[in-house]
């Protein structure tokens, strides 16, 4: 049975994600950050809710204007040695991240490491002591924070200059009263992250009605409520927002008339239907080490998405389990060109509401930075009184990712879609790759190989 195609998207819409970090002053902070978030756990979802609180307005949100260009040119692309410590510090981070997030999330689920790191980088860039130490022991970094700003600036270019459409964009939300040291918003030109001055004190709601306007348009409107209602509050001082877009087309593209149901084992004897995709070409592939991988590229080659699929249909809880840059890079160097016949679901990665970050982040060491009182951020603000100093109240992370006939959210990966018929071997029969159970998908960039996203899916059925 043929799938019609989505009338309204000719192109792939994804992938898209969204990170927010709010920075509030200890004083008159009535409740623990150790305690759970009220926005983002079980529960409805807070999109379209009305806003209510101080200040609250329902008027819609102002036209967000063009961010200001990051100062003096960036260059095509950094140094080898700039791109190699960037794309090893992400990878490690990635998998640091996922290995936490996986223990709390079952079904479909789907981050990026890549926004996260950014967010991230920005707010180290203004701490001091040792909670720059363990920022930059979690994050992998080399070098000081600039140095990988100026990386990542780099990067972005390069992929904002493709083909493809492509963002990362960064902004700074700040209480108006609030002074921030004209150093880090130097710092921050690095990053292309201006500042907005928002009334937190007085219309906290509003403000973050504001935040998430923000993000819904430089999303298309894929990441809705970034930040929950109790996300950020009287004492917030500080949010630093990073929302990152791609869409793009597969170099190779399935048919439509190709599509039709398929099995799809979401658990071992638990089988259903769902509108799976067909096509025979040349791929990069492997079969190694108890998976098949498969590396399908997009359209200018800037990215790549890599398929991970376990031998076994409850396989991924190990496989997730394993998950390493040394284990990732031995499978990634097995790939090779062949004629794959490919059978991969259609899916959309949608989840209602965004991730709290903090569990995650203290458990790969960044505490002092969430320590209302052993924080130093004395390098964003340092005012008079250490009570109105500087603290990592809460970080959210959203992501959306939709994979179809015309294309996916991807990563990085080289020409491993425009493999030449001639550049392997020809084979009587082709390779298979029918992801008819439970995969992990990563969505990198090629030169490098950094993981820009990644997730997995469970049920293509559900949007997690």
């Amino acid at each position: 049975m043929s799938q019609p195609a989505h009338a309204s998207s000719p192109r792939l819409l994804g992938p898209c994600v969204a990170l927010a970090l709010a920075l509030a002053s200890p004083a008159g902070c009535g409740s623990s950050n150790n305690g759970p978030s009220p926005g983002p756990g079980p529960g409805p979802s807070n999109e379209g809710a009305s806003m209510a609180g101080p200040g609250a307005s329902a008027a819609p949100v102002a036209p967000v204007a063009p961010l200001a260009a990051p100062s003096g040119p960036r260059p095509s692309f950094p140094p080898p040695k700039e791109l190699e410590a960037l794309e090893k510090g992400v990878d490690a981070f990635s998998f640091d991240v996922w290995a936490q997030l996986r223990k709390g999330h079952a079904g479909n689920f789907a981050c990026s490491p890549f926004s996260l790191a950014t967010a991230l980088t920005m707010t180290w860039a203004g701490a001091k002591g040792a909670t720059a130490d363990q920022m930059k022991k979690a994050l992998h970094a080399e070098g000081t924070a600039a140095d990988v700003l100026r990386a990542t600036g780099a990067v972005i270019g390069n992929l904002e200059r493709g083909p493809n459409t492509f963002r990362s964009v960064n902004r700074l939300f700040g209480e108006k009263s609030y002074p921030l040291e004209p150093g880090f918003t130097e710092t921050m030109k690095l990053a292309a992250a201006p500042m907005e001055a928002l009334d937190f004190k007085g219309a906290y709601e509003a403000a973050r009605g504001r935040i998430n306007g923000f993000v819904s348009q430089q999303t298309e409107g894929k990441i809705q409520d970034l930040i929950p209602q109790g996300g950020v509050d009287g004492d917030t001082r500080l949010v630093l927002v990073n929302a990152l877009y791609l869409k793009a087309e597969w170099s190779n593209q399935f048919e439509a008339e190709s599509t039709r149901p398929a099995s799809f084992e979401v658990a071992k004897g638990n089988e259903k239907k769902v509108p799976t995709m067909h096509h025979t070409a040349h791929f990069r592939f492997a079969a190694t080490d108890g998976v098949k991988l498969l590396e399908m590229g997009y359209t200018g080659g800037d990215f790549v998405m890599t398929f991970v699929l376990p031998d076994a249909v409850d396989g991924l809880d190990a496989v997730e389990g394993r998950l390493s840059p040394a284990t990732f890079a031995t499978w990634t160097g097995a790939l090779k060109a062949e004629q794959v016949s490919v059978a991969l679901p259609k899916f959309e990665v949608a989840p209602a509401n965004a991730l709290s970050m903090g569990d995650t982040l203290k458990a790969l060491g960044m505490t002092a930075a969430f320590d209302r009182k052993g924080a130093d951020f004395t390098l964003i603000a340092n005012p008079p009184s250490a009570d109105d100093r500087l603290f990592i109240a809460k970080v959210f992370h959203k992501a959306f990712v939709k994979v179809n006939e015309k294309g996916t959210e991807a990563a990085a990966a080289s020409a491993v879609s425009m493999a030449k018929a001639g550049a392997a071997a020809p084979s009587e029969e082709p390779k298979e790759f029918k992801a008819d159970h439970p995969f992990l998908f990563l969505l990198r960039e090629p030169r490098s190989g950094m993981i820009l996203f990644m997730g997995r899916v469970t049920d293509p059925t559900s949007k997690g």
